[in-house]
């Protein structure tokens, strides 16, 4: 059988026993096995685009390209700094070849669901931010701790903080400013670091996320007390 110009690069999941003849339809179908992408907590746009990079076809250089490119971002009402808003923590499935386009086209549809669901939208409105805003916060208060009975009151606290205008002073944003996630303690000479994710030094949310916020920190920061 000739079935060379009917192939197409994929991942393809071939069964024990499967005969010859089975395995060909099943390649010149196109019959793929779906890929699950499985975000949890991420730090940075690189880390997803190795993850991205590492699970399909497209390598993490060209993904990372796409996640520093305004024009790229802006189809999905995001730009470099907000672009990790997009990314809402649960398991996709694509397949292998996916195009980046389309994985970006459906984790921006998952965002949009999300904050359509359960009232989010308009309890960040409440807030006075915008999810984005909101999910930036969060992703402060999920670095701060991983209890998560703890997490309404931090983020609490920050709310204040923002209300009044006075600096965040959180310490987890010193770490993404620096870019060194292995610090214990932050100390004084840390806190001179020039950048708008300082947060002793700059009034404000931070322009981004710090991370990929769970949907627990999400919703303990939108119900805050």
């Amino acid at each position: 059988l000739s079935v060379d110009s009917h192939l197409k690069p994929g991942k393809f999941e071939l069964k024990q026993g499967q005969n010859i003849l089975s395995i060909i339809r099943q390649l010149r179908n196109n019959r793929q096995a779906e890929t699950k992408l499985i975000v949890t907590k991420l730090r940075t746009k690189m880390d997803l685009a190795r993850l991205i990079g590492k699970n399909f076809k497209v390598d993490s250089t060209t993904v990372m390209q796409f996640l520093q490119s305004n024009d790229s971002l802006k189809a999905f009402g995001v730009d470099t700094n907000t672009a990790m808003t997009l990314v809402i923590p649960n398991t996709y499935s694509f397949y292998w070849n996916t195009p980046l386009h389309n994985i970006f086209k459906k984790l921006a549809a998952e965002k949009d669901a999300f904050w359509n669901n359960d009232n989010r939208k308009e309890k960040a409105a409440k807030l006075g931010y915008t999810p984005e805003q909101v999910y930036t916060l969060a992703s402060i208060v999920e670095e701060e701790t991983i209890r998560d009975d703890e997490k309404g009151n931090i983020a609490s606290v920050y709310l204040n903080r923002l209300r009044i205008g006075m600096e965040m002073g959180a310490d987890p944003t010193i770490k993404f400013a620096l870019n060194d996630f292995s610090i214990k303690r932050i100390l004084e000479k840390h806190l001179n670091v020039q950048s708008p994710y300082n947060t002793y030094r700059n009034i404000g949310l931070p322009p981004g996320p710090i991370c990929t916020p769970s949907i627990v920190t999400i919703d303990a920061t939108l119900n805050a007390p």
